[in-house]
């Protein structure tokens, strides 16, 4: 399978390399970043997202890909499209999906990498609506969906990875189609 690499005026989008895991990991250890998860990750089980991410990057030559930032060449985290497990209420779709570490926030990098991630879904993959989803109470990943011009579906839901009584639970739904995407892109 050809691995797709995308590429912004700032970014690229590429698959993952062993030598991002352990920067991965003090992502996913850091209580700022993680704040909208349940719980930090261990190096292993960082690894083991890692791993999973790049090998479904392998086998369909897209997913969450991992982001460097051209200037530096440093791994700043993933943005891309991923397919969520089947006991999502909204399942099967494709989702766009970011994670990254907190001295990359504010610069418009989620944004940048969101738009070529979705751009790609509707023009290669011809992806006819992808989803977002998080915390109801993480008003920055939401300010990332609405700036990618995502629109609430007002149906949100309990995620099911989520433990019952975590406040957590509760997740917003976002969602725009290839009509709006292409509207927008205009």
């Amino acid at each position: 399978m050809d691995i797709i690499e995308l590429d912004t005026e700032r970014l690229l989008l590429r698959q993952w390399d062993e030598s991002d895991f352990p920067i991965f990991y003090r992502l996913n250890s850091d209580p700022a970043v993680m704040e909208y998860f349940p719980n930090t990750l261990s190096e292993e089980e960082s690894n083991r997202v890692a791993k999973t991410i790049q090998n479904l990057i392998s086998e369909r030559g897209w997913g969450f890909w991992a982001v460097e930032e051209k200037g530096t060449g440093n791994f700043i985290g993933f943005v891309g499209l991923h397919i969520p497990k089947p006991e999502l209420p909204f399942s099967p779709c494709v989702e766009v999906g970011w994670r990254l570490a907190k001295e990359y926030w504010g610069k418009g990098y989620a944004t940048e990498a969101g738009k070529a991630a979705l751009n790609f879904g509707f023009g290669e993959l011809g992806l006819k609506e992808v989803y977002s989803f998080t915390s109801v109470d993480n008003t920055k990943s939401r300010a990332v969906m609405e700036r990618l011009n995502m629109h609430n579906t007002n149906q949100n839901f309990e995620h099911p990875e989520v433990p019952k009584g975590n406040p957590l639970k509760e997740h917003v739904l976002y969602k725009i189609t290839n009509t709006q995407w292409y509207k927008n892109a205009t």
